[in-house]
């Protein structure tokens, strides 16, 4: 599984860290951020994609993002 550390960072560009993983062939991603925009970003992208994604707020205001094939 890789990390895509992107606290501090707004859209797109954590959207764009994801999508270039995702290209690589990456098959789990976790990605982790401290802006709801983000949030909001993948939940509209992903659902249209072969990828199965978990959301967790860890802290408050700091979200995991689990990204990986669906079953």
């Amino acid at each position: 599984m890789i990390t895509l550390d992107c606290l501090g960072e707004m859209c797109p560009l954590p959207i764009i860290k994801m999508q270039r993983e995702i290209d690589k062939g990456t098959s789990d991603i976790l990605l982790v951020t401290d802006h709801s925009c983000v949030l909001r970003s993948i939940e509209d992208y992903l659902p249209y994609t072969k990828l199965y994604y978990e959301i967790e707020e860890i802290i408050p205001g700091i979200w995991e993002i689990k990204i990986s094939p669906k079953k």
